[in-house]
């Protein structure tokens, strides 16, 4: 195999799929890339068994061949070499020589034959849509993905892919976010688990305005230009969601998100670093923040300005969980709907973008007197 490309371009290729290549790999050719030549395109393929990547180079391709290349190596290097042309050629003994007008380097690499094989999804269902539909959705739901390998369903995010649009869930049992989009749709109903790790390099990898989607009974593919990444799904039953929700919560309260966010953030200073609650005490078109830390007896009392006309009450949450819901919602005004101190509370933008709705919930802990 032999082709010539500008160093640049393949750092940015290798940087594209070097994500899926494990820290610390079981099989010692899981460290690798495997580099496929036709023609003068180069394909540039990594996995770990779970996920796999794949990016496309446009190179001066002289010999077509594959050859499984030792990753770590041969980014380090490119990354400290200028903007030049890159040689590379590789013998039949899989030795890999790559050169520039300054100098040459040597590395062995393994047969691409060896390489692991990546999963053809040609009887899979394929849907396109907006990259942008894709990137709000998993950054709207990423983060309450569960790391509790007792529960692997919730280790990723649930679609539900319907004639009407597509749903996003995540939850990790003490938040939830409920996202729907119209903007990716299907004429049969899918369901479908995508875990964590995958969608975190599906975020990374977005880099055009459209995106497609296919899936196969064990396997999801995003393609996004000349990027793709692969992934297993996950094969469990995703929880009844819906079950948790609450349906009556008459306790509405509208405040400006941002300041909400930062009263929240300052009044945690003060809480317990066991339990991290914070109360939240709802009166007549205003909100009080407390939270105490008896063993540091240290304390912390804000009130905010809020546009509420229920009945008071008090009721408490986990500063952190409250302020990842806050902080993953980007409009300027949130609206709270709650029901009792021991039923969730839940968070919705106070006004909808059009084909769009977000519903996060938090579930509230149990007050400590004072």
């Amino acid at each position: 195999m032999k082709f010539t490309v500008n160093s640049s371009q393949l750092n940015s290729g290798l940087s594209a799929v070097v994500g899926a290549v494990p820290g610390k790999a079981t099989l010692p050719i899981l460290e690798t890339i495997l580099f496929s030549l036709e023609g003068n395109t180069l394909k540039l393929t990594a996995t770990d068994l779970e996920i796999a990547m794949i990016q496309t180079v446009e190179v001066d391709g002289q010999e077509a061949g594959s050859v499984s290349v030792p990753a770590k190596r041969l980014l380090e290097t490119l990354r400290q070499l200028p903007d030049t042309p890159v040689t590379f050629a590789v013998d039949d003994q899989q030795s890999i020589t790559f050169s520039t007008d300054k100098g040459t380097y040597k590395l062995v690499g393994e047969s691409g034959e060896d390489f692991p094989g990546v999963p053809d999804l040609t009887d899979g269902t394929t849907l396109t849509c907006e990259s942008d539909v894709l990137k709000k959705a998993i950054q709207k739901t990423l983060f309450a993905v569960s790391n509790d390998d007792l529960r692997p369903a919730m280790m990723g995010v649930f679609f539900t892919v319907t004639s009407e649009g597509t749903t996003f869930v995540a939850t990790d049992g003490h938040r939830l976010v409920k996202y729907h989009d119209d903007g990716l749709s299907s004429t049969e109903t899918l369901t479908f688990i995508v875990p964590e790790k995958a969608l975190n390099q599906v975020l990374k990898s977005i880099h055009s305005d459209a995106s497609s989607v296919s899936v196969s009974d064990s396997h999801v593919v995003f393609e996004h230009g000349d990027t793709v990444v692969i992934s297993r799904l996950i094969n469990e039953q995703y929880p009844n969601y819906e079950s948790v929700i609450p349906k009556d919560n008459d306790k509405t309260l509208f405040i400006d998100r941002e300041t909400l966010l930062a009263t929240v953030k300052r009044v945690s200073v003060f809480s317990s670093t066991t339990t991290r609650q914070i109360r939240l005490q709802l009166g007549e078109n205003s909100v009080v923040l407390r939270a105490e830390d008896l063993d540091m007896s240290s304390e912390a009392k804000e009130s905010l300005a809020c546009d509420y006309d229920g009945e008071t009450m008090e009721i408490g949450f986990n500063a952190r969980y409250l302020g990842d819901v806050l902080s993953n919602m980007n409009h300027e005004q949130v609206r709270f709907e709650f029901s009792t101190p021991n039923r969730a509370g839940i968070v919705k933008p106070a006004t909808e973008e059009e084909g769009r709705s977000l519903l996060m919930l938090v579930m509230p802990v149990m007050l400590n007197t004072y």
